[in-house]
């Protein structure tokens, strides 16, 4: 009997030491696996020198996102990832889009970026003075642009864009637009078309008083004008200001630009006098007023140009040559200066 319950008592410290060795190696490796999980927290991601794109689709699960990165080389325990996100409560809030990940960058701050929805975005500039078409142009072949108009001709990109019945020529503002892979090229003209509302209605708002012009939209059309008769930026308020007087003493604009638009596709390069007696309804030779839509893209210089037009008495104006001009006050000064720096040139 003694010998039997001394038996089990050395089992019982056997199993006693057993248990204690136990929880302290469990609580060595707990402490190693704690100190192993900050430092991964704190360390940037051994990213390469030029940095990872990560395309996340939609419903990626962070795990599928954190296998991607450890076979990338990324992350040597991507366990660790999905364990930051659950404690950090991102793991639900991941956004699809495409990421580029770069410089000194921590698995914190990883996870802050595809919480964020910080995608890459790409560029797209519509350029002042070019036309509608020359601006789908650049919208049809820009590539990651998400293209879903079968027709890219006026009457249908308005219709799409939900502007049925408008002409679309003008209509867009040009500048440096912004976007995430994906986008529908609707959705950036509808932006772009937006754009260009808001900032004619303010601009309008704001106008010079007693001005030629009726409408917004008639402002847009003069300033389209003036855009495409503007070598130097510096010019287009005295270029406005001479048309602004000459619609207001009722004389035709007479702007080459207009004509070149009238005549389209059999514009050569080249606007022979027979041109300028062709009759078309852009045709300012021929016609008085505005012509019925603009002619191109106007800038925001052109456009408050136009609303805020400069002073003083030209009529007339001649390009030099190298983009600026020379202003007359009267036919007979215009007329040398068209000898000086036209005829004699030709």
């Amino acid at each position: 009997m003694n010998e039997s319950r001394q038996g089990n008592r050395t089992l019982a410290e056997i199993a006693f030491r057993a248990g204690g060795i136990a929880v302290l190696l469990f609580s060595f490796l707990a402490a190693w696996l704690l100190m192993d999980f900050q430092a991964f927290r704190g360390n940037p991601l051994p990213l390469p020198e030029q940095g990872l794109d990560l395309d996340v689709e939609p419903g990626t699960p962070l795990r599928a996102i954190a296998r991607r990165l450890a076979e990338e080389g990324v992350l040597e325990h991507p366990y660790y990832l999905v364990v930051l996100a659950r404690y950090l409560g991102l793991d639900s809030r991941i956004q699809a889009g495409e990421y580029h990940l770069q410089g000194d960058m921590t698995p914190e701050q990883l996870l802050q970026q595809l919480s964020s929805g910080k995608v890459v975005q790409y560029a797209l500039t519509l350029v002042e003075g070019q036309t509608f078409r020359e601006m789908m142009q650049r919208v049809v072949e820009h590539p990651h642009l998400l293209h879903t108009l079968e027709d890219a001709s006026g009457p249908a990109v308005m219709a799409a864009i939900g502007y049925p019945g408008l002409h679309p020529e003008g209509r867009f503002l040009p500048e440096t637009y912004h976007f995430p892979a994906g986008t529908t090229d609707r959705s950036f003209l509808r932006r772009a078309y937006r754009a260009m509302e808001d900032f004619l209605d303010r601009a309008w708002a704001q106008r010079d008083p007693d001005l030629p012009l009726k409408t917004p939209y008639e402002a847009l059309i003069l300033a389209s004008i003036v855009e495409k008769e503007t070598g130097l930026a510096g010019e287009r308020p005295r270029i406005a200001g001479v048309f602004v007087r000459r619609l207001r003493r009722g004389m035709r604009l007479q702007s080459d630009p207009t004509i070149i638009y009238g005549l389209g596709e059999r514009y050569d390069g080249d606007i022979r006098f027979r041109d300028l007696r062709t009759d078309t309804p852009y045709n300012t030779y021929t016609r008085n007023g505005l012509p019925p839509t603009p002619i191109a893209m106007p800038g925001k210089a052109a456009i408050l140009a136009v609303l805020h037009p400069a002073d003083g008495e030209a009529l007339y104006f001649v390009g030099r040559g190298d983009g600026s001009h020379v202003f007359s006050r009267t036919l007979a000064e215009h007329n040398r200066a068209v000898d000086r720096y036209q005829r004699r040139r030709k």
